[in-house]
Order: structure tokens, then C-alpha cells, then sequence
């Protein structure tokens, strides 16, 4: 008799089939990984930004990290609530994970912004996704996804006011990697 697979009850909620309950808890995976790794992230940036703004950006992200760790527990009860057993261990973010850890140690404010502005590019296009993948089969989880995409989205423009010039351009377009944006967000600091 092969062994029952612990990480899924045996019920997801009423008007789902259990494979869809499945799929959708499966989805918001990922976004549990993603989320746990964007807490941690800014968390980080928090304890090594320094220079003229240092205050200014050092608080501005306690609230995000805190509006993050909300949306970490809304995301595992839903899955919880789905049948699916959420997973937050660090083991299982890192073996999932497609993206690197945050590359940016102690540095001044516009290159920790710059840097955070990747990571939120990759964060909200990857809840998107998930938004399209669900929203046929779960209104109330892609809604959940929804009102998170706006929050992460908010705090994005948030740093991205600090990198943005009066003509409505950012010091970091076309960057791709944190180093990169980091970098970019140096010269044109300098100039």
C-alpha cells in the first residue's frame, strides 16, 4: 500500500473539485516562496542601506515588510483552506525558487531602490500570472491575488518616486539584474 500524501487533505472548499482546489493551492505555492523571499529581501535592504536618505528609506520599508508578511499568512491559510499543506520552509523556497538570492549587501539608498525595483518587477509578473491561472477556477483567491498585486504594486511606485525624473523616466530603465539597476542608479546619481 503506497503512503498517503500528507501535503493534501482529502476536502478543498465547496463549488471546487478537489483537482482544482489541488491546482489552485499548488499555484499559490509559488507565490508563498516568492512572497517569503520579498519579506526577507526588503528586510535585508532595511538593515544595509545607508547614505542622505538613509532614514527615509529605512522607514518607508518596515510597512512593506509588514504588508508582505500579512499577505505570506493570507496566502498559506488559503492554501490551508484549499487542502493544500503550505510549505514555508527555507529548504523548499530555495529548491523551488527560479530566481537568485537579492544581490545588493551594504550600499546607499538609490542603489537599494534601483535593485528593489527588479525584484517587485519579477514579484507582481509573476502574481499576474497567477492571477490568469486561477481566476477561472477560483474568484476567491484570485481576488485575494488582486488586492496583493495592488499593495506590491503601490509600494513599487513608491521606490520607484526616488528613481524617477520630472519628465516621468526612470534612472534604472532597461536594467535587468539588481547589479545592473544598482549601477545605473549610481551614474546617474553622479551626473
Amino acid at each position: 500500500m503506497a503512503a498517503k500524501d500528507r501535503s493534501k487533505a482529502g476536502f478543498t472548499v465547496p463549488g471546487l473539485s478537489l483537482e482544482d482546489g489541488y491546482k489552485v493551492g499548488e499555484t499559490l505555492q509559488m507565490r508563498l516562496h516568492a512572497l517569503n523571499d520579498l519579506q526577507l529581501t526588503l528586510k535585508h535592504a532595511h538593515w544595509n542601506v545607508v547614505g542622505r536618505d538613509f532614514i527615509g528609506v529605512h522607514e518607508m520599508l518596515d510597512p512593506q515588510i509588514e504588508q508582505v508578511r500579512a499577505m505570506v499568512d493570507a496566502v498559506a491559510e488559503r492554501m490551508a483552506t484549499l487542502g493544500v499543506s503550505p510549505n514555508g520552509l527555507p529548504g523548499a523556497m530555495v529548491k523551488a525558487r527560479s530566481w537568485d538570492d537579492y544581490s545588493i549587501d551594504r550600499a546607499g539608498t538609490a542603489e537599494h531602490l534601483a535593485a528593489l525595483n527588479v525584484v517587485y518587477n519579477g514579484v507582481v509578473e509573476d502574481h499576474r500570472k497567477a492571477i490568469e491561472e486561477v481566476g477561472e477556477l477560483d474568484p476567491i483567491t484570485e481576488d485575494m491575488l488582486i488586492g496583493q498585486t495592488a499593495e506590491l504594486e503601490l509600494f513599487q511606485w513608491f521606490m520607484r518616486a526616488h528613481l524617477e525624473n520630472a519628465g516621468g523616466e526612470l534612472s534604472t530603465e532597461g536594467a535587468k539584474t539588481e547589479k545592473d539597476a544598482a549601477a545605473k542608479s549610481k551614474g546617474a546619481k553622479s551626473k
